[in-house]
């Protein structure tokens, strides 16, 4: 009997050592495959019961032996929508199962893969090369926090994106202690001052209660300008997104001694009809500056412009925000406003023209007309036990009962315009393939020998 073990015992070795010859060849052959994990063998040893002192020559049997959690280099990549995984995880995907009413349906069971080559498919999901899609959750636009609790199939929309008006200004300036405009001469007391007599203007300007108070009409343009400065301009959105021109002046009307003040004026029409039309509108707030130079009026430094139109278009009630510190009155040697920030929260309509993913692992979408909207934050997955994902084709693993259900979030980071390499490493495969083909040799020497042996005990008869 001992012949015959020995024969089935090198049987089992031959078998084993084709097994991980196997391994060995999948390997290699994904070496170039995105997020491919490779599978080492391992062996184990059958031991027959028996005596101690008798125990019989074991066979072997070879297993598989999962690298899920050795990572791959990380190669940088011109597609934006690519990414990869930096430390655990894995992206959640699932499967499209067929195409209706030109809509995919998707198989609701979820996937796992650290293939991250995704790219836009004609319905505008995330797919990879492999068919998997990508799963995450959908981000308020509003808020710009993630929605939900479960993970959904990532969609990016080609539709435009819907302007948005602006409500509100941030504006941060200096204003000059001295003003040096048009008429300004340092010889002539408060000719930095803009003139508040009625009798200098066609209508007043600065009158109390009459029609023409706060505005500037077209006949006495030529004296505003000469005694105001320019305070920057801006180009703010109505509700349909239509682009207007704010531009804004100052003009300084009294040199009081802690309690300076200035006045705000908007340009409401760029072409004015008749000598008469309303070319410059004052806004009804004192801005009154301490000794110091900080403001003291309003108090908080926010005031709101109501139905403000320019060029007939109207812009509705906007704020405008200076913030804390954010208007001042410090001298300044050109004697001109010196505009720190102008800027505004609307925009126009805009057609999608980028998608990428960002930094923080989520979807953001580009628009032409400049904005950058966070579509979806992209989920990652983790298991108690990765080694014991079960295999599926393509790059994408399925949860088993060895590898514990998935745990949403993990300490991994995404990142984007990257992709994850195979863990192969060619020269430790071959050097694998080196000692699995001697060891094939060897187990087949073990039958050459023992049909000799059963040579010889057949002639024994003879």
């Amino acid at each position: 009997m001992g012949i015959f073990s020995a024969l089935g015992i090198a049987v089992s070795g031959l078998r084993s050592q084709a097994f991980a010859l196997e391994l060995i060849s999948g390997n290699i052959s994904n070496a170039q495959t995105p997020g491919f994990k490779r599978t080492d063998v391992s062996f184990q040893d059958l031991v027959s019961s028996s005596d101690p002192r008798r125990q019989n020559g074991t066979s072997v049997q070879a297993f598989s032996r999962a690298t899920n959690n050795d990572q791959g280099d990380i190669a940088r990549v011109d597609t934006p929508t690519f990414m990869a995984i930096n430390g655990d995880g894995y992206f959640i995907v699932g499967e499209r199962t067929a195409i209706q009413d030109n809509r995919p349906i998707f198989n609701p069971a979820d996937f796992y893969t650290r293939r991250g080559d995704f790219e836009l498919d004609a319905f505008g999901y995330l797919r990879n090369d492999s068919g998997y899609y990508l799963k995450g959750l959908e981000v308020d636009p509003t808020t710009g926090n993630p929605t939900g609790g479960a993970p959904d199939f990532i969609q990016v929309s080609t539709d435009f994106l819907a302007a948005s008006p602006t409500t509100e200004i941030a504006y941060r300036a200096n204003l000059p202690i001295f003003p040096i405009t048009s008429d300004t001469d340092a010889t002539v007391a408060n000719s930095e001052l803009i003139p508040t007599d009625a009798t200098n203007w066609n209508n007043d300007p600065f009158g109390s209660g009459g029609p023409a108070d706060n505005v500037i009409q077209s006949q006495d343009q030529t004296l505003f300008l000469q005694n105001s400065l320019a305070g920057g301009a801006l180009t703010a959105y109505s509700s349909n997104g239509n682009a207007t021109n704010v531009q804004l002046r100052w003009a300084k009307t009294s040199n009081t001694a802690g309690a300076e003040t200035w006045n705000l004026f908007y340009l409401s029409d760029s072409n004015p009809a008749t000598v008469t039309t309303t070319q410059w509108t004052r806004i009804p707030q004192n801005y009154v500056f301490d000794a110091n130079g900080s403001l003291t009026s309003p108090d908080p430094a926010r005031v709101t412009i109501n139905n403000l139109t320019v060029d007939g278009v109207n812009l509705g009630n906007i704020t405008l925000d200076h913030g804390a510190g954010g208007l001042t009155q410090f001298d300044d040697a050109d004697g001109a406003v010196q505009v720190n920030a102008l800027q505004q929260d609307g925009f126009p309509a805009g057609e999608l023209i980028d998608v990428a993913i960002s930094g923080e692992g989520r979807v953001v979408a580009a628009y032409d007309n400049g904005q950058l909207i966070d579509v979806a934050e992209v989920t990652l997955a983790g298991f108690s036990s990765p080694n014991n994902l079960a295999k599926l084709d393509g790059g994408a693993f399925q949860a088993t009962a060895e590898s514990g259900a998935a745990i949403i979030g993990t300490s991994g980071t995404i990142l984007g315009s990257s992709l994850e390499q195979s863990n192969t490493e060619i020269a430790e495969e071959f050097t694998k393939l080196i000692v699995t083909q001697q060891a094939y040799s060897a187990n087949s020497r073990i039958i050459t020998t023992a049909d000799e042996l059963m040579d010889e005990t057949i002639n024994l008869i003879r």
